[in-house]
């Protein structure tokens, strides 16, 4: 059996509020990525359509302002409802080149009405079906101003190779009880997905390594001020207050033992490419598994409620 797993980390910057020319990035990263022969592809938090930088650029938690109620609809209408096939083209790509897919998007779903989004982490499998999608379960600080929270629906795991994997979104990856559900169904190869910034992923990336004996991806996203197109409502207010550098990346990857294996790269757009091996998974769980033979479940366990939360069940 083959142990070997190449993974492409797609560290990049959205068409910010776009999209349609959001998509287009990510599916020639998938098509670059598959041509490197990559049996996995990564993208950042919310990557699609982007991140709600404004939020801390325009007041965003004044009341009932012109400001925050056209970027808030602006963000909704470009957010992607999964339901009517907006994931698509990238599911095509995903069954065509045999590449599977983790992508951050900001989710419009039916099953809540179709108003409210919620910052979602789509798995495709390289057979190009959708089998999980994960809504964060607590925004972070100013998020809950335009995010919703999400359920335990998407606290699933998946096969890929030798591997287990599963993911988690941004701040929720320093919750020790979604990471247990995961680690409780298997997953030995941990993929942590943030809007950017090598401040988020540099220490906990290697310490989830550490702590689960897993391989950890974490990939993130870039924003400049430059990025902010002209045509975003209220783009004068939000460039008056924006920093020069709003995302600068620190994709990375740490090892089974913590060790980094490929260090946080900022301010680089691109692919960042790395083959792991899951016989190291085998190797550093001989002296811990936190779930398995260094776990008490006589003592301690964890109780996890997947359904998916609906105002109306029709019947």
């Amino acid at each position: 059996m083959n142990t070997t797993l190449k993974i492409a980390m797609a560290q990049m910057a959205p068409v910010w509020l776009n999209k349609s020319e959001t998509l287009k990035k990510i599916e020639n990263s998938i098509v670059s990525a598959a041509k490197e022969n990559a049996e996995l592809i990564v993208f950042g938090e919310a990557l699609l359509p982007g991140y709600p930088f404004w939020l801390a650029l325009t007041g965003g938690a004044k009341w009932n302002t012109d400001t925050n109620k056209k970027l808030h609809a602006h963000y909704v209408s470009n957010s992607i409802c999964i339901e009517k096939g907006e994931l698509d083209s990238v599911r095509k790509l995903a069954k065509e080149y045999k590449i599977a897919i983790y992508l951050g998007i900001m989710e419009r779903p039916e099953d809540r009405g179709g108003h409210s989004i919620y910052a979602s982490l789509v798995y495709i499998s390289e057979n190009g079906k959708i089998q999980s999608v994960h809504r964060k379960l607590q925004p972070t600080y100013d998020e809950r101003l335009t995010w919703s929270p999400g359920d335990g629906n998407g606290l699933k795991v998946h096969p890929l190779k030798a591997f287990t994997v599963g993911g988690l979104n941004c701040w929720e990856n320093w919750m020790p009880l979604p990471r247990t559900a995961l680690y409780g169904q298997g997953e030995n190869l941990h993929i942590a997905v943030w809007p950017g910034s090598d401040h988020n992923t540099n220490d906990i990336t290697r310490f989830i390594a550490r702590e689960s004996r897993s391989f950890v991806v974490s990939v993130s996203s870039l924003m400049q001020k430059s990025d902010f197109p002209k045509d975003t409502p209220y783009y004068k207010e939000i460039i008056k207050n924006a920093p020069d550098i709003l995302a600068n990346g620190g994709s990375c990857i740490a090892g089974p033992d913590g060790e980094w294996i490929v260090e946080p790269v900022i301010d680089k757009e691109g692919l960042i490419f790395q083959t792991i091996d899951f016989n190291r998974v085998l190797e550093e769980r001989q002296n811990f598994d936190v779930v398995g033979h260094y776990s008490r479940p006589d003592i301690t366990k964890l109780i996890v409620n997947t359904e998916r939360q609906t105002t109306v069940e029709i019947k």
